[in-house]
């Protein structure tokens, strides 16, 4: 576990908030304290996700099915908000390691273990499947180990991401390549015999300490997953004998999670079904609990020191609450004058190699051609302005993240370049960074896999890639500059000024960039705007959103998308081309607008959204 970063919010909803505890498929998981004292593993959705027309509602009806899941084997689901700013999700809290970790750390285990994770596995399948849902995400990171037997959690969620996502339709895998199914793989339609299939490559690695699929990149292992049959000469008979028929690439010859259990037959009873070594693994995790538990607040409230797996920085999404009053005629009317709002000056720009002005333009796909001790760098994904993720020749994965919205974790390791360093090592992978300069709530940072081949170090390769990366950045070889009429150069903190900004939704009390792209404009609640690299905005069709329309933004068209979550809440967003890329992609800008604690009708909410983008539209280059 972490401490949560400087200035990160301390509440979801009724949940107030610890530690930061890792990061699952699609977001952030933190741990939560119920109002009624219970713990709870809060996880916030990845902002890709959140910026979605069409994952709030699937968001939303995925939970409302998956609060019917009970059982023994499964972390119920607690509480969710799928309108917040940050949708999230509160299922009950597991003290204990992911399956991964205790293998990775442990090794292997003995075939009586394998026989009672087969057992809690198959029952936790059965509840899933019982509520209608399948989980689509079964891998070893989502099943974590309790003193008394094996927890499935995220069950169902991973089906609200699918859909229309940017993350979904540029080359992203999600789910984890090794532990899918054949028709997953191949983008059929799933059903239960898909999770079925997951459930006999965990009994595998389990076994064996490496999954029957992996191979050296995800493209690798979906073909393996595919085309090619597991070696399971090795394992203990009584596991393959489980494990096998559960591997059958026809999903109709696959045991039902009923016919997995009488497969296993009668399990002698235990209190403690795992290895010393993974109880003893389990109890370290309880002390740390623990110790956040007992931890005296401090000047922020309660701020953790203890050392764990960190997870990618989920931020909060462009939809953020504003927070105006009304009068009698419905207006709204401003904060009292006794309340100033600042009044700002746009600074200078950052002159330094390494600041936020000279990083926003930097092509990160050019960044990195080679490393030092790992070759030539072959760039694979470039979705977004802040990252670009390599294959390297070793069957690792080079992520480069430039002033994305993540802050600096892990443990401070030194010095790389004059800046502190800071290295988080975890069973998957390692990540290195350092701050931005005069921007510590950005990072320049290198996540690196665990490599294909046997004793990879990935904290060396990720601590090299970094140090290529700055001084390539320092020294201003970061490829071609950027193009003519681009958004990634651009300041959106700079698009509006203060004056502008209250006079068109009242006292700014901050503005605040997150990253180096979005920036948000608190009236009480946040305005925010966001210069983003996705697919072409289109006209929403999802029944989610109250109405969905055009409006003309001098010349440009934008999408206008409306919800009115309650009499007091409502919001309006626009989204409009800035330019169009390859294919069916383009750089985009969005604008949106939320109410709180007022009856400010959704016309003139979305006025005021207009007006907003309407006044920082002179600020953007010509495309």
């Amino acid at each position: 576990m972490e401490p949560l970063g400087r200035g990160e919010p301390a509440q979801a909803g009724r949940y107030r908030l610890l530690a930061a505890v890792g990061e699952g498929g699609m977001g952030r998981v933190l741990l939560g304290v119920a109002p009624d004292g219970r713990l709870a593993a809060v996880k916030q959705v990845h902002r890709g996700f959140a910026h979605d027309p069409g994952f709030r509602e699937r968001f939303r009806r995925e939970v409302e099915v998956s609060r019917l899941v009970s059982g023994a084997y499964t972390a119920a689901v607690m509480d969710a908000d799928p309108h917040a700013p940050t949708p999230w999700l509160a299922s009950v809290f597991v003290a204990g390691p992911s399956l991964q970790e205790a293998v990775d750390a442990t090794g292997p285990l003995p075939a009586a273990a394998v026989r009672h994770l087969a057992a809690g596995l198959a029952s936790a399948l059965a509840g899933i499947h019982r509520a209608g849902l399948v989980h689509r995400d079964l891998k070893p990171a989502n099943v974590l180990l309790a003193d008394d037997g094996p927890r499935v959690i995220d069950f169902g969620i991973a089906r609200a991401a699918e859909g229309g996502t940017d993350l979904t339709h540029t080359g992203v895998i999600l789910g984890s390549p090794a532990f899918m199914s054949p028709e997953q793989a191949d983008g059929r339609p799933l059903t239960p015999a898909s999770d079925v299939f997951s459930l006999g490559a965990l009994l595998v690695l389990a076994a064996t300490g490496h999954s029957p699929f992996a191979g050296a990149s995800g493209p690798q292992s979906l073909y393996n997953v595919v085309h090619t049959h597991p070696d399971l000469r090795f394992l203990p008979p009584e596991v393959r004998a489980v494990a096998e028929p559960c591997l059958a690439k026809d999903p109709a010859r696959r045991p039902t999670p009923a016919q997995v259990l009488e497969l296993l037959g009668p399990l002698p009873p235990v209190q403690r079904p795992w290895p010393p070594a993974v109880h003893a693994l389990i109890a370290r995790r309880q002390a740390e609990v623990a110790a956040v538990l007992t931890k005296k607040p401090g000047r922020r409230g309660r701020r953790i020191a203890l050392a764990a797996a960190a997870a990618v920085v989920v931020v909060a999404g462009a939809i953020t609450a504003v927070t105006l009053t009304s009068g009698d005629d419905g207006a709204a009317t401003a904060a009292p004058a006794s309340t100033p709002a600042p009044v700002t000056t746009k600074p200078a720009p950052n002159p330094d190699p390494l600041g936020p002005d000279r990083l926003r333009g930097a092509d990160l796909c050019q960044v990195l051609p080679s490393v030092p001790g790992t070759g030539k760098l072959t760039p694979e994904i470039d979705v977004h302005f802040f990252e670009c993720v390599y294959d390297t020749p070793q069957g690792q994965w080079l992520e480069l993240t430039v002033g994305g919205p993540v802050t600096a974790k892990g443990t401070a390791a030194g010095e790389l370049d004059g800046l502190p360093l800071s290295v988080d090592d975890t069973a998957g992978g390692c990540t290195a960074s350092v701050p931005v300069v005069d921007r510590p709530d950005a990072t320049i940072g290198v996540e690196a896999s665990q490599a294909a081949k046997p004793f990879a170090k990935p904290c060396d390769a990720a601590k090299a890639a970094l140090t290529e990366a700055v001084k390539r950045l320092r020294a201003g070889r970061a490829g071609s500059p950027a193009a003519p009429g681009g958004l990634a150069p651009v300041d959106p903190c700079g698009l509006v000024d203060t004056a502008t900004a209250q006079r068109i939704v009242g006292p700014v009390t901050k503005v605040a960039p997150t990253g180096l792209h979005e920036c948000h404009w608190q009236v009480g609640g946040e305005v925010a705007v966001s210069l983003e690299r996705g697919t072409r905005p289109v006209q929403s069709k999802d029944s989610y959103y109250d109405s969905t329309g055009t409006v003309d933004l001098g010349g440009v068209t934008a999408y206008l998308a409306t919800k009115r979550s309650n009499p007091a809440t409502g919001f309006c967003s626009l989204t409009w081309q800035h330019r169009p890329l390859e294919e069916d992609s383009s750089e985009n800008v969005v604008v949106s607008y939320r109410t709180s604690a007022s009856t400010l009708p959704d016309a003139e909410i979305c006025r005021q959204a207009q007006d907003f983008a309407q006044a920082l539209r002179p600020g953007l280059p010509k495309p």
